[in-house]
């Protein structure tokens, strides 16, 4: 893949069939993206919005549009406050995968997101969510290794718990107001 249009399309294909192949009806936008979701999954009475985030390097860049006087936990929690309890993030990296192989994926919801890029860099903070890092002799987290949580990776078990973690929270409105 040469572009970015490219490495993004490809990541929506692959989440959409994924969520097809855990028995979930997907719709897919048509025209202009929505700014907070792709697509929608569908399961009986079950809804999520999924925003698909594609990336060939390792990582994917989410809060730099929100980083002011180089605080990355506010940044997080900005960017936090911008999607609702429904909406849920699929991370599909193409990074040393071939065109044979699928990419890996990971399910996560906005908050575990948020939470993951205030403890990188040894608690210092991060807009890019790496799906592994290791920090140089020269970093502030000199010695220390930002892995995301193998948990997340796109399993049938980890649909479910993300499922149940959208059902827990209440109304957009409220989980909303009780960020700010």
């Amino acid at each position: 893949m040469k572009t970015t249009w490219q490495v993004a399309t490809a990541a929506e294909a692959f989440a959409a069939a994924q969520f097809a192949r855990c028995g979930w009806d997907v719709s897919v936008q048509y025209g202009a993206n929505q700014p907070e979701y792709d697509l929608v999954a569908v399961d009986g009475d079950r809804v999520l919005k999924v925003s698909v985030k594609g990336s060939k390097n390792g990582e994917w860049g989410l809060t730099q549009s929100f980083m002011k006087n180089a605080d990355y936990h506010s940044a997080a929690d900005m960017w936090l406050s911008r999607h609702s309890n429904k909406t849920v993030f699929c991370l599909v990296q193409f990074k040393d995968t071939s065109v044979e192989t699928l990419p890996r994926m990971y399910l996560a919801t906005p908050q575990e997101i948020a939470d993951w890029l205030k403890k990188a860099v040894a608690g210092r903070g991060d807009t890019i969510l790496c799906e592994k890092h290791i920090w140089s002799k020269r970093a502030h987290a000199s010695g220390t290794t930002d892995v995301i949580p193998d948990f997340w990776r796109f399993t049938e078990k980890r649909l479910e718990e993300i499922v149940q973690k959208t059902e827990q929270v209440g109304p957009p409105d409220a989980q909303r107001a009780s960020r700010r």
